[in-house]
């Protein structure tokens, strides 16, 4: 695929490591993957340039490193795996910070362990899908057990294995119930085809330059999908609102414009963060993004990502 890079002379590819150092490859790939999260500025959401909501970037710079080591854990399952990654934020943050990242991402790591780094993208969602086909009750129960303690807001509720209640189907089969009202779950049903259809080619677009690409990315899933986070909040309304708003930015990114260039951009920034409007869904989507693109492109394992 355009845009991947041969890993250096010297440095194995990722799909030939031992299981360890290969869990170690995906805590480093997450790591780098959250690192992106707030070191761009991806308007309504926290970065380094703009805290909002209550919470500033050092608050997802610590949940991101407490959770990168159970979400990476070698041979855990996926429940496992988003059930202690959540936990650790949570006792280091006190505040829901990265419940969807960790959602979106358990499942590629653990396909990334499945199947390493070698075919590039396509052989790791392939991978994927086995992980989602073999998901079962147990991840449900697990999962269920970590949005609990996430406790994120403008869920509501739900006619049937409501996340409020003890689930009695596997983590997919209750991911499809809620498929047609949020965005993440959509990917468990659909093998995470708004991550690797839409946000990498937007991605891998900016080659050698990954804060473009986070923002590139970040513009095309809020101007061509409604943010699930808002829609849940404020209605859909409000989401094909702030979806017109994007569109603009993504004509421009999609040129080869620096968003960052243009004051209008910070400013449409803090125009969403005052009329409280958080496009969450679209930036966690854009942190799966990154962390595919990192475990599906040669990194020295010595490379430092956070």
């Amino acid at each position: 695929m355009p845009g991947l890079r041969v890993a250096p002379a010297g440095v194995k590819p990722a799909d030939t490591l031992p299981a360890p150092a290969r869990a170690e490859f995906g805590r480093r790939a997450f790591l780098r993957a959250c690192a992106l999260d707030v070191q761009v500025r991806k308007p309504g959401n926290v970065s380094i340039a703009s805290p909002g909501h209550g919470m500033e970037a050092c608050h997802f710079k610590a949940a991101a490193a407490a959770a990168a080591g159970p979400i990476s854990s070698a041979g855990a399952g996926v429940g496992e795996r988003i059930e202690v990654a959540v936990r650790a934020a949570w006792q280091a943050t006190h505040c829901n910070t990265n419940l969807g990242i960790v959602l979106l991402c358990a499942p590629l790591l653990a396909a990334f362990e499945r199947r390493g780094g070698e075919g590039g993208p396509g052989a790791l969602r392939e991978a994927l899908e086995e992980v989602l086909a073999a998901l079962d009750l147990e991840d449900a129960r697990a999962a269920y057990r970590a949005i609990a303690v996430a406790n994120p807001g403008g869920l509501g509720r739900a006619p049937a294995q409501d996340v409020a209640e003890a689930p009695s189907v596997g983590l997919r089969e209750a991911m499809a119930l809620a498929a047609h009202r949020d965005r993440i779950a959509w990917q468990y049903l659909h093998a995470f085809a708004d991550i690797f259809e839409l946000g990498l080619p937007a991605f891998l677009a900016a080659a050698g330059a990954p804060g473009r690409g986070m923002q590139r990315t970040f513009v095309e899933f809020v101007a061509g999908l409604p943010d699930s986070h808002i829609v849940r909040k404020h209605g859909d309304a409000v989401a094909q609102c702030v979806m017109s708003e994007a569109a603009q930015w993504r004509t421009r990114a999609r040129g080869g414009e620096v968003l960052d260039d243009d004051p209008a951009f910070a400013a449409w920034d803090e125009h969403l963060k005052a009329r409280r409007l958080n496009p969450g869904t679209s930036a966690d989507l854009c942190v799966a993004v990154a962390l595919v693109a990192a475990l599906t492109q040669a990194q020295p394992p010595s490379s430092r990502f956070y």
